[in-house]
């Protein structure tokens, strides 16, 4: 068993050094307003500056439809499998000198080294 152990440790290790970006989690979360007393659903960060990668996969073809052509993209990110993510929490990334705004599109696939968050591009980004 301490053999195992070692073995996710190092495998770990060597995902984790594959990190280039890093990543703020912001969830919604009812907070009491102080001066109405009143509860209110507000933006809240949960973690920043997370250690993370992003990876990008796009179909090849375009879809065209009456008004356009889509294309489909999945994206997808890694990071340490200990922080909670939770489905619909917003994530920003920056990565490769780029910084975008997404949404955590459902829950985190965990494994013992890491865990894979799918994620949808926000259409409102500053």
């Amino acid at each position: 068993m301490v053999g195992v152990q070692k073995a996710r440790e190092r495998a770990k290790q060597c995902l984790e050094a594959a990190y280039e970006g890093t990543c703020t989690i912001i969830e919604h979360a009812q907070v009491k307003d102080e001066t109405t007393k009143l509860k209110q659903r507000k933006k809240v960060v949960a973690a920043e500056g997370l250690p993370c990668r992003i990876s990008f996969e796009t179909s090849p073809a375009a879809v065209q439809t009456e008004t356009a052509a889509t294309v489909s993209q999945s994206i997808r990110l890694f990071l340490a499998p200990d922080i909670a993510v939770k489905p619909g929490s917003e994530i920003i990334v920056e990565q490769n000198g780029m910084r975008a705004g997404y949404t955590a599109s459902g829950a985190a696939a965990v494994y013992p080294t890491h865990q894979e968050v799918m994620l949808t591009l926000l259409e409102r980004w500053p």
